[in-house]
């Protein structure tokens, strides 16, 4: 029977370093933190405890790299919710889209990447890595890239692409966050009922048109469905 403390078989020209990550990963998603020590992890990746401090230097530090990792699959989900629609709104849209579904593919990682949840001893924002710190500018450059692009368009008047950017990362995030803590559990739909209409409404708040608020929310629905 498969289990989240089952050794894993390595892919196909995985380093122990790059497994190491994984089964972290891995044991975050299948088991939340408590499964976060040392042997544990070694154990699904199939090597010694002694790799995590040659790999790493530690547990804290493998953690900061499981930071970084979740920081570069949000930024190739965004950047392919970015081809989505030539229509940066659509784009855009559909990165809010695409960082709920992540987000709601391993809940654990989500929050420790954002901070949200103590790791005891281990929480990886007391001592931060300069990839993780990289890790976060990579995806938030894709969607400042989308919002300048939106603001090229002409469809707003707000004439900071910045602050476009940080506006929309906080609406998502904290929808995000609070349907993840259960507070969205009495809407039959939150995506429907929640994060699209407060998405259009910031689009018309920002001076967009909104028939094409509308319009650019269904592309982005319709695309996302077929994911």
């Amino acid at each position: 029977m498969a289990g989240a403390q089952e050794q894993q078989e390595p892919a196909a020209g995985q380093t122990v370093r790059e497994r190491l990550i994984r089964s972290t990963v891995t044991l975050l998603a299948e088991s939340g933190p408590e499964q976060l020590k040392v042997r544990t992890i070694t154990d699904a990746a199939g090597v010694s405890t002694i790799a995590v401090y040659h790999h790493f230097g530690g547990l804290k530090e493998l953690l900061q790299n499981v930071v970084a990792q979740g920081y570069s699959e949000l930024a190739a989900v965004l950047t392919a919710a970015a081809q989505a629609d030539p229509d940066p709104g659509v784009q855009l849209y559909a990165m809010a889209l695409s960082t709920r579904s992540m987000a709601q593919s391993n809940a654990h990682l989500y929050d420790m990447m954002f901070g949200l949840s103590t790791r005891g001893t281990y929480r990886y924002v007391e001592s931060p890595v300069q990839n993780t710190a990289r890790g976060f500018a990579v995806a938030y450059a894709v969607l400042a890239d989308a919002c300048e692009r939106l603001l090229q368009s002409g469809r707003v008047s707000v004439t900071d692409s910045n602050q476009i950017a940080a506006e929309l990362w906080s609406a998502v995030h904290g929808f995000v966050t609070l349907e993840m803590a259960g507070h969205f559990d009495h809407f039959a739909d939150p995506v429907s009922m929640v994060l699209r209409p407060m998405a259009v409404n910031h689009f018309v708040g920002m001076g967009d048109e909104r028939a094409r608020a509308e319009s650019s929310a269904d592309r982005a629905m319709l695309w996302w469905s077929q994911q």
